[in-house]
């Protein structure tokens, strides 16, 4: 057999054991909080697993090792940047979430962020939140479906609309049959997957290049000096920018609604709670790192490339056989669906349960959410056929922007206490809106896309907004 038929039997082999783990979750979604958070019953391996790999997408294995192939050493920031983010989330932000979502019956991160119903304002901030989190999921998904054709175009010539229709259904399959089951247990097998590819390819490629010594030579290269800068060659106030814009990407992590909803369903107890702490963590060292030596292992091994996102699935072809080539490469599709499918339940849970669509509608709420996957299927692989962005700066863009408009209210609430509802919808709003704003304006200086202004001053704004009262306003709201 070729190369590319034997690609093409393990990943059919590896999509029927996604389908398959599909078919088990639907036997297990019963009801809304089944569909939604698994009953609440995630074992601390599942629940830890399952939230890295939706936090990190195709955007880690493509992007970051794309970085690192584009920037050089300058991608190392990356990786505390990144892994800052996970222990953000494990140790601040899951306890209390838990905690309070327990606690109040919450299934979804807008209830925990709006209150109970009857509270002031509750339908403004609903319907705000739910519109941020269709938009920037939406090219989320889309910049998933765009890594699937990415990695189908580069090893079966298919073509890129071909590949993302392909990408997508395979995603739609299992989410719609089995629920969040179905989305944790996959994105579990998808994030022992991703995990085992960043420590097998960054080894075989140091050992390709003469280990770490021939590394370093490899960058003394007079073509590669420019690559050696830890700071991108950027002046001092650049460089400083850089950096903080760099580490602003770890604050994005608790404002990611597809990633803390897997808090909210952990088992309780303590526990359980460290245990999956410090197997989520673990995961973000090894994907992280692996990735960062891989992009730099690249740039020595293949001087040019035409697309520099592309770097690890040419090595995979490179130095593997065919079928650990397939085993590798279906990681990368791993990658995007883990977190396509975590956003499009997330996304579903938006319109049916928060905004109300499952209640007001005389179908089940199960059934209507699985109508609005379709529908959000379909828009984001229009979406991915028709805008033309990398994968690293429209995951950025969506990242971004929910974790400035989520994150700083977020952490607020679940520490300190509800905070009051004009508070939370100016917070919420502003923590949006400027990120947004920075990241489309013109770039001058640290005002530059990815940097201080679209990432660190909105989720600097937004935190002030939520915790310091206003001069008149209403005292905070006590904790129910």
């Amino acid at each position: 057999m070729t190369q590319w038929q034997v690609i093409l039997i393990t990943l059919i082999a590896y999509k029927v054991v996604l389908v398959t783990l599909g078919i088990w979750g639907q036997r297990r979604t019963r009801d809304s909080v089944d569909f939604f958070l698994g009953g609440r019953k995630l074992g601390p391996c599942v629940a830890a697993v399952s939230a890295s790999a939706s936090s990190s997408s195709a955007w880690t294995l493509l992007g970051v090792s794309g970085a690192a192939y584009t920037t050089g050493l300058s991608a190392v920031w990356l990786f505390p940047a990144c892994v800052g983010g996970f222990c953000l989330n494990w140790y601040v932000l899951a306890p209390a979430l838990r905690r309070v979502s327990h606690r109040t019956g919450a299934l979804t991160l807008t209830e925990v962020l709006t209150g109970p119903r009857g509270r002031p304002l509750r339908t403004a901030l609903t319907v705000c939140a739910s519109l941020i989190i269709l938009l920037s999921l939406g090219s989320y998904v889309a910049s998933q479906f765009q890594a699937a054709g990415k990695t189908f175009n580069e090893t079966f010539h298919i073509s890129m609309e071909s590949s993302i229709l392909i990408g997508g259904a395979v995603i739609l399959v299992y989410t719609l049959l089995g629920g969040f089951w179905a989305v944790s247990l996959t994105d579990t097998l998808q994030g022992l997957m991703m995990a085992a590819a960043a420590v097998v390819l960054p080894v075989v490629a140091l050992v390709e290049v003469g280990g770490p010594g021939g590394l370093i030579e490899g960058f003394r290269a007079p073509a590669l000096q420019d690559h050696l800068s830890l700071w991108k060659g950027l002046p001092l106030f650049g460089a400083v920018g850089f950096v903080l814009g760099t580490f602003g990407i770890g604050l994005g992590y608790p404002g990611q609604p597809h990633v803390v909803n897997r808090f909210m369903a952990l088992k309780e107890g303590d526990h359980e709670l460290r245990r999956a702490r410090r197997i989520a963590i673990l995961w973000a060292v090894i994907i992280y790192s692996g990735m960062i030596v891989l992009g730099l292992c690249g740039r020595v091994l293949i001087e040019k490339l035409g697309d520099d996102e592309r770097i690890l699935i040419k090595l995979s072809l490179e130095l593997f056989s065919p079928v650990l080539a397939g085993i590798i490469l279906a990681a990368v599709l791993s990658a995007m669906m883990s977190t396509a499918d975590s956003q499009l339940l997330v996304a579903a849970s938006s319109v049916t349960h928060d905004l109300g669509l499952g209640r007001k509608s005389s179908g089940s709420l199960i059934g209507i959410s699985r109508v609005v996957v379709v529908l959000l299927t379909l828009g984001s692989a229009v979406a991915a056929l028709y805008v033309r962005e990398t994968i690293f700066d429209w995951v950025l863009f969506a990242w971004s922007a929910m974790g400035c408009a989520f994150g700083p209210l977020l952490l607020v609430t679940v520490l300190k206490g509800p905070v009051p509802p004009g508070r939370s919808l100016v917070s919420m709003g502003l923590g949006f809106s400027l990120s947004v704003l920075a990241y489309l304006g013109p770039h001058v200086g640290l005002a530059t896309q990815g940097g201080v202004f679209d990432r660190v001053l909105p989720f600097v704004v937004a935190l002030g907004v939520a915790v310091i009262p206003l001069p008149g306003a209403s005292p905070r709201t006590p904790r129910p």
